[in-house]
Order: structure tokens, then sequence, then C-alpha cells
């Protein structure tokens, strides 16, 4: 929209020309009602002032009526032919910005009256140098005003990518829901994964597009490179995170979120094309640009090296999530998982050996999730390895 602003251009105040002689008319005797708006020479309302109604060509006022904030005035007036004077607040009463005349009001009706100074017969009696000064004003007015279009069209895009992710999150229930109690593990995945895949190009369509119109937002190149993850984009998400942390190191004032999100999205890029090291590294500045949400990253760190399949990094990762939350029951599972991946078998006791620390992790995952998600699973693998379970977990009912 364009901005209202307060000062334009110092308008000039002209001085009044005499008038000439007139035959004083009788006093009407019945009133009508007056309104309009007041828009100054940048197209902008004029948000203050005064509106007076003049048979003298403003020698004098009969009636005058305050410009509110947003360029309107109203008022009453007796039946009859006026000029019509537009006045800033500091305006002499000798003066006037501007006059419209034969304005015409009637008794008994509501006449409409505008006042639009950014006509190019006002435009005209300005001096040369104002002239320009509100060019450049309006030249500046119109930038902004498609720079807002472009913002508007670029949070509604937001918008929809926010409930992409969510949807390509949900994709597993949805695939469930979609295909069935019934439904076979392999089908469930399929459809999972062409609702993640829908969800991840649209977003990747619109991100690609607003990156392309805004260039200068941090959190689009962020969003791209989400989605180009969520594709097996590698290469490309890179360069996307990458711009992002760029764009937004560049800014007056970073966003620490956003750079933890560049930071972490880079963690999964490296994690699940094998470089640990890197992994580890962007993870680790994801944490410190993003303290509050360090558990976090931490924690999907630990996860997205388990879904990648290195036990190693795994165990790593969840060790150092811990230190960051040790209330965290997933992390002691997801290390105890990666443990227990090292296991090996007695054949004299016929009992599983487990490396050292996976009974403990997979205790203190039973002690903080007794009935987690993966309480069965611990409970068995312990029991298995003939150890004392000592948890508040019970086994469901067989059926």
């Amino acid at each position: 929209m364009i901005r209202n602003l307060s000062l334009w251009l110092g308008l000039l105040a002209f001085a009044l020309v005499p008038a000439l002689a007139q035959t004083p008319a009788a006093a009407p005797a019945t009133t009508g009602k007056i309104h309009g708006h007041i828009t100054n020479p940048t197209g902008a309302p004029q948000t203050n002032g005064s509106v007076s109604l003049s048979t003298d060509n403003g020698h004098s006022s009969k009636y005058t009526f305050p410009v509110d904030a947003n360029g309107d005035y109203t008022g009453e007036a007796a039946a009859g032919t006026y000029t019509l004077i537009y006045r800033q607040p500091d305006t002499p009463p000798d003066k006037m910005v501007d006059s419209i005349p034969n304005i015409t009001v009637t008794a008994g009706q509501d006449t409409a009256a505008d006042d639009d100074m950014s006509r190019q017969a006002y435009i005209d009696k300005l001096p040369d140098e104002e002239k320009k000064q509100l060019e450049d004003l309006r030249k500046k007015n119109t930038e902004a005003v498609k720079a807002n279009e472009v913002i508007k069209n670029l949070n509604a895009d937001l918008k929809v990518v926010a409930q992409d992710v969510k949807d390509a999150d949900g994709a597993r229930a949805a695939a469930t829901q979609q295909l069935g109690a019934n439904a076979s593990k392999s089908d469930v995945e399929a459809k999972e994964n062409e609702i993640k895949t829908a969800k991840y190009s649209d977003i990747e369509t619109l991100m690609s597009k607003d990156t392309a119109a805004k260039p200068d937002a941090a959190i689009l190149w962020a969003q791209l490179g989400l989605a180009q993850n969520g594709l097996k984009k590698y290469d490309a998400a890179e360069t996307s995170y990458k711009k992002a942390l760029e764009v937004d190191q560049a800014a007056k004032k970073p966003n620490p979120q956003i750079e933890g999100m560049a930071n972490a999205g880079l963690g999964e890029v490296y994690a699940r094309s094998g470089k640990v090291p890197e992994a580890n590294a962007a993870y680790e500045a994801a944490a410190k640009a993003n303290p509050g949400s360090s558990g976090m990253y931490l924690r999907n760190e630990a996860v997205i090296f388990f879904q990648a399949g290195n036990a190693d990094a795994q165990v790593a990762a969840a060790e150092e999530g811990i230190k960051a939350d040790p209330n965290d029951a997933l992390l002691y599972y997801l290390k105890g998982q990666g443990l227990v991946s090292k296991a090996t078998f007695d054949q004299k006791t016929q009992k599983i050996v487990l490396p050292d620390g996976c009974a403990d992790a997979y205790q203190k995952y039973l002690d903080l999730a007794p009935n987690g998600p993966y309480a069965a699973e611990v409970q068995s693998i312990l029991q298995q390895a003939g150890q004392k379970v000592s948890s508040n977990y019970k086994a469901g009912k067989k059926s």
C-alpha cells in the first residue's frame, strides 16, 4: 500500500485573490450534508488539515470541517454554491493550499466533494524542484507497493509450505488411514513416500519461484533446502542451506532460528551422504546458533544417523544429545539400539552378550518411558541378555 506521508513536499500556499463585488444572497432556510476525501500530491490520503466552504473565494469561511486520519471530512451547510478550500494545520488564514470551485450543497441531500491534489492541474502549479521531489516520492511509493505485494505473496506461500511440511511429517499416519489397517508394510511405505514426494515437490516449486523473486530472504532458501533434502537432492539442498546462512549472516539482525534450521539441514545432508565429521560440525553449529533448540538438533542427528544405518555415529550423537538433555528417553533408546548391533551370542549360555553401555542405556530408557513405544522391544532384549529389568514397564496382555 502507498505509505501515508505526513510531510508532502511543503505544498504551495497560494495567496487569496480579491473577490469581485457580489450581491449577498438571501440566507437559505434549509441545509444539506457534504462529505469528501482529501488526497495529497503523492496519491495518499491527507491525514490532517481542514476543509472550509467559502462564498468569497476563501476570504472568509462559512463552514469548516476537520480532515481525519483517513483523509475524510464530513459536515453540514446551508444550501448554496461554495468554493471548497483545503488548508493544512499551519496554513495562514489568508492563504490556502488548494481550492475547488462551484461546489453545490443541496437542501436535504448529501453532496460528495473530493479534493485530489494529485491531479495534473494542481501538480502543474508546483515549482520545478517540488515537482522533481514529488516524482521521486511517487517512484519510491510505486516500488514500495510492488515490494509489499511480493511480501504478501511470499507470506501466502510460506503458509502453504508450513502445511506441506506438516502433511509430510504425518505421511505415515495418512498412508495407514488411506490404505486401512490390513495393508502390508511395503504398501504403507510406498504410499507414505508418495505423499512425502508430492508435498516436498510442492515446496520446492514454490520456494524456487520465491527465492528468484526475493533472493535476500534467508527463510526461503532454508525452506527450499528442506524440500530438496526431502526429495534426496542432497547437492542442491547443500547449496540452498549455505545460501540461507550467507543471506542471514549478511542481515542487520541475523535470525538464530533460521541459522539453526540451515545448519541442522546441512547436518542431515552430510549424515545421509556418509560425511560424519561434516555432519557433526553442522549439528554443533546449529546448537550454537540456536541454543534453545540444541537438544532437538542433537536428537535429530542421532535419528538421522539411525535412519542412515550408521550405528557408531548414531551412538556418538545420542551421547551428545544426552549431555544436552539427560531426560530424553529416545536418546537412550537410540544409544542402546546403536550398541546392540554389536552384540554377540554366547552358545554356552544361549544368551546374547550386550556391549558395554548397552544394557544401561536400555534400562535408562525404561526408567524414563516404562510404557514408551519401544518398551516391549527393550524389555525383550534385556531378558534375552539375562538382564534384570527394574522398571515400571508392564507388558500388554497377550491376545
